[in-house]
């Protein structure tokens, strides 16, 4: 589904030329959650940014269904955005005048989808999300959890197949986090459209609840455990997360 080879990744020039990624590895199956973890500062979002088409790397491929870039520039990358890759993050980006089926809808208007057929998949979106009830609603009206519920539901609208989820659970309650992992299990495991998800997070629960964790440290993935990815291998004694 989703395979990155040897992706580099440097910003700054000369003397002050910091390489983030160093050649990052990595592939991610149909129906597969996949958490990344690593220290503040190693390059993650960096990664989901060139994985999502926001930003270009220096050498190496991305290989996304029939997609092939990684370092081509944005502007060349539409096609990805618009219909291969969906985004969740830490905060919702709602837009608080308009209801969820709204805001589900724009996003796919403005990727040029007619009024009609975006109110449509934005209905089955909410429904697949368990808002079909809340539908009408403007983000006053729902609970934290239930916006992130909006926010998940437009960024699988449309049928993408990845989901790019920055630290989703950051702003949510731990029972509402829970909720969303849940949902993010149910949407891997879909029959008819299983979605593949690559998700940052510092939660090790959320983490371990993933189906595969990958540790980015010194520019480069590697597989890991939790104890690995919070450096509890090297403490003597350290405790179990």
């Amino acid at each position: 589904m989703l395979s990155v080879s040897d992706l580099t990744k440097a910003f700054g020039s000369g003397s002050n030329k910091l390489q983030v990624l160093k050649g990052v590895d990595m592939e991610i199956k149909q129906g597969e959650m996949v958490a990344l973890m690593g220290p503040s500062g190693s390059g993650k979002s960096t990664l989901l940014n060139i994985i999502g088409g926001l930003l270009s790397g220096d050498s190496g491929t991305i290989q996304l269904g029939d997609k092939s870039y990684g370092t081509k520039s944005p502007a060349n990358v539409v096609d990805v955005r618009r219909e291969a890759v969906g985004w969740i993050f830490q905060d919702f980006h709602l837009l608080d005048n308009l209801t969820a089926v709204d805001n589900v809808a724009i996003a796919l208007e403005l990727s040029g989808m007619s009024s009609r057929e975006a109110d449509e998949a934005a209905k089955i979106a909410l429904s697949k999300v368990g808002l079909a009830d809340r539908m009408h609603h403007v983000p006053d009206q729902l609970s934290g959890g239930q916006q992130q519920r909006v926010a998940i539901a437009r960024a699988i609208a449309g049928n993408r197949p990845v989901l790019l989820a920055d630290e989703p659970t950051g702003n949510l309650d731990i029972a509402s986090g829970k909720e969303v992992l849940q949902l993010f299990k149910d949407l891997c495991h879909d029959e008819v459209n299983p979605i593949s998800i690559l998700m940052v997070t510092h939660d090790p629960d959320l983490a371990s609840n993933a189906d595969r964790m990958l540790l980015l440290n010194d520019g480069k993935t590697e597989a890991s455990d939790i104890r690995s990815a919070w450096g509890l291998d090297e403490e003597e004694g350290g405790e179990e997360e």
